[in-house]
């Protein structure tokens, strides 16, 4: 096993010790990595299934774009997990603290509430009624922040700073097979599971019982991330002062995180919090209206499936790994800056398939590109989250940032329903380019920021 984080700050880089080729691809099989890879399957299998399937699911059930739109802001939940991420940090839960330790029994309590509220919206039919199906969305939105907040700390506990790109590279992987199989698993057993019309009876060609189905079946998948959680070993946790009464817990649980953020980084904290809040808006934004775009361009569940969940991912996931390798040997900023750049441009790709009609062979290229620049970002953003990060506070600290890495992306890709409805894809996708464009500048300032450390 990696040796765990020392109870300090991990903000820099070390240039003077870069490792080898060779050394750099045998973190890969470390035993703290593997177990990324499994728990990164398990984060990333909710996703998708509250936001890009779900979708194309109420898309195909009649469910209008501006709605679908509205009905993404469900993913607000990861933007405000930093609230209870507190509770998550320090609460023991009776009994399963005791058994598992402060990581994994909140690991495994929000994996089961994922998959309970999985099974209650493979129940709902949103053609019928669609309030169940966004209660039974938001119950799933909340588990899977709460997964997050605990697998996030868990990660940086696990491994000190030299692996964290590592570590984010082969989470990156997990997360991205789950969304291959939560995308194109989904949709594939969905098209499997549809019974002709003819023998139907019916014209319409929404139905029920194949989404149940696949709901089902994606339940059941949540289980290899249990398995791991239960057969893994709690990492060394840091220190935690004991407190002598409530005000004192609370200090120490709500306040003392960001006292101590805001501490070691000062007025620079302002200049990193908002390049988090906009680093991925290009790509948050354009993917609410993905699959959507996919039904109105008339491609079928199996195109969407190979080529958008199944080779798309996969270029994410080689995007991930050469991410990963980057940022071992150029450092971390560089290969943000190079994530930006192709994350906005990438998106232009997607204004010019919107004239293409089904064209499929478009469709891959324009889905390989946007994929690729998407792992490579990725990889990088959360490597430097991590950095951010002090061990003490690991999964308070991350949640903040990660869900200020969400909050204004989601809230604004609410309104890309409506968007589309006045305007069109075209314009749709060059302004969700556009809004890429001052992340440049302050990836840019982030970097100069980079060689000055933060107080201790």
């Amino acid at each position: 096993m990696v040796a765990p984080l020392s109870p300090t700050p991990a903000h820099t880089e070390n240039p003077s010790a870069k490792p080898s080729w060779l050394q750099s691809l045998k973190v890969y099989g470390e035993p703290a990595t593997l177990r990324m890879l499994s728990l990164g399957f398990s984060a990333g299998l909710p996703l998708l299934l509250v936001f890009g399937t779900l979708g194309f699911w109420l898309r195909e059930a009649g469910i209008d774009r501006t709605t679908i739109g509205f009905l993404s802001w469900v993913g607000l939940a990861y933007g405000f997990k930093w609230v209870w991420s507190p509770l998550v940090d320090r609460m023991p839960i009776p009994l399963l603290t005791r058994a598992l330790g402060r990581r994994r029994s909140w690991l495994l309590a929000s994996q089961a509430v994922i998959m309970a509220a999985l099974v209650c919206m493979a129940l709902t039919d949103p053609q019928r009624s669609l309030a169940p199906m966004v209660w039974c969305a938001v119950a799933v939105a909340v588990g899977s922040a709460t997964q997050d907040i605990a697998l996030d700390a868990f990660r940086i506990e696990s491994a000190d700073t030299g692996h964290q790109a590592a570590l984010a590279a082969s989470y990156q992987t997990g997360y991205r097979l789950a969304m291959i199989w939560a995308g194109a698993g989904a949709l594939w057993i969905a098209a499997r599971a549809e019974v002709p019309a003819a023998v139907a009876g019916a014209a319409a060609p929404y139905q029920h019982g194949p989404w149940q189905t696949a709901y089902l079946v994606m339940a059941l998948s949540m289980l290899p991330g249990v398995l791991t959680v239960l057969f893994s070993q709690e990492p060394v946790p840091a220190p935690v002062p004991v407190a002598k009464n409530l005000r004192e817990w609370l200090r120490g649980a709500l306040l003392a995180p960001f006292a101590d953020f805001l501490g070691r980084y000062g007025w620079h904290a302002a200049l990193i919090l908002a390049l988090i809040a906009t680093y991925r808006i290009s790509d948050v934004v354009m993917g609410i209206m993905a699959n959507p775009f996919y039904v109105d361009m008339g491609f079928s569940k199996d195109e969407v499936a190979a080529v958008t969940k199944v080779f798309g991912v996969v270029m994410t996931l080689l995007g991930a790994f050469v991410g990963g390798l980057l940022a071992l040997r150029m450092g971390v900023m560089r290969v943000m800056m190079l994530g930006a750049v192709l994350s906005a441009a990438s998106n232009l790709l997607f204004a010019w398939l919107s004239t293409r009609g089904h064209d499929v062979t478009a469709l891959v290229w324009v889905v390989s590109a946007d994929n690729l620049a998407g792992g490579i970002a990725s990889s990088a953003f959360i490597a430097y989250l991590s950095s951010l990060t002090n061990v003490q506070y690991s999964a308070t600290q991350y949640a903040l940032l990660s869900s200020m890495m969400l909050l204004l992306p989601k809230f604004v890709a609410g309104f890309s329903g409506k968007y589309v409805d006045a305007f069109g894809y075209a314009p749709f996708f060059t302004a969700t380019a556009l809004l890429g464009v001052p992340v440049l500048l302050l990836v840019a300032l982030a970097a100069r920021l980079q060689a000055v450390p933060p107080k201790s």
